[in-house]
């Protein structure tokens, strides 16, 4: 039997709009939002933390208003807490940091939940899971990276299968449900054994965006993922 805190939403997409068209967001937006995205995922990168710069609270708060979908905001920003206030104000719904990002993780988890967020974390592939237990009974999220954030279009690192396994294992015991997101070179060839090994949340660009009809990738993709065991 699985674990009902870790696995209540195991078909959930979250298009990642860093692969989307950002001359034409509004319509890439509206176009996977009628396809029948769960949520939209939002890559935030300061040139710094990671090598490439997105956006930042403007165009998440125009994002918002074209769209009823909980934004899903992943900051890949030195000094977070600086922009907590700012980008819950924009419209986030959930906001995940990297805990190699900021002095107290804890504190910042706590600070994102009193602003009525769901508080999550990413861990980059080299990041070891242990980082986790520090923060582990103040998440609602996390976010397993399979690919090295910064850039999109990357391939699927084949270990990240079993570090969603150990990250489940090591979740299982708190008491609310977290989301376990997989971000990066997510698709077809492995959203099945994702699932399986205990993610709820898959994170897809490519897959999606890239797709020739985003409506049959999203579709595809929500197929290979419930077919899971």
């Amino acid at each position: 039997m699985t674990d009902a805190r870790t696995d209540a939403l195991p078909d959930l997409i979250s298009p990642s709009l860093l692969s989307a068209d950002f001359a034409r967001l509004a319509d890439e937006v509206a176009r996977v939002e009628a396809a029948g995205a769960d949520w939209l995922h939002v890559d935030v990168m300061d040139g710094h933390f990671v090598p490439n710069l997105t956006i930042g609270p403007p165009v998440v708060a125009a994002i918002k208003r074209v769209t009823r979908l909980p934004l899903d905001v992943h900051l890949m920003i030195d000094n977070a807490d600086r922009y907590l206030e700012a980008f819950a104000s924009a419209g986030a719904s959930t906001l995940s940091i990297h805990v190699e990002a900021v002095p107290d993780a804890r504190a910042t988890l706590d600070r994102i939940r009193a602003l009525g967020l769901r508080p999550g974390v990413a861990i980059s592939p080299d990041t070891p899971l242990s980082a986790l237990e520090p923060v582990a009974d103040r998440l609602d999220h996390l976010l397993v990276m399979s690919v090295y954030p910064g850039f999109t279009g990357q391939s699927f690192l084949p270990q990240s299968t079993e570090r969603v396994a150990a990250a489940r294992r090591m979740l299982s015991a708190q008491p609310r449900t977290i989301t376990i997101g997989v971000d990066g070179g997510v698709g077809l060839a492995n959203a099945a054994a994702l699932v399986d090994a205990g993610a709820s949340l898959l994170v897809a660009g490519a897959a999606i965006f890239h797709a020739p009809d985003c409506e049959v990738a999203l579709r595809a993709l929500r197929a290979a993922a419930t077919r899971a065991s």
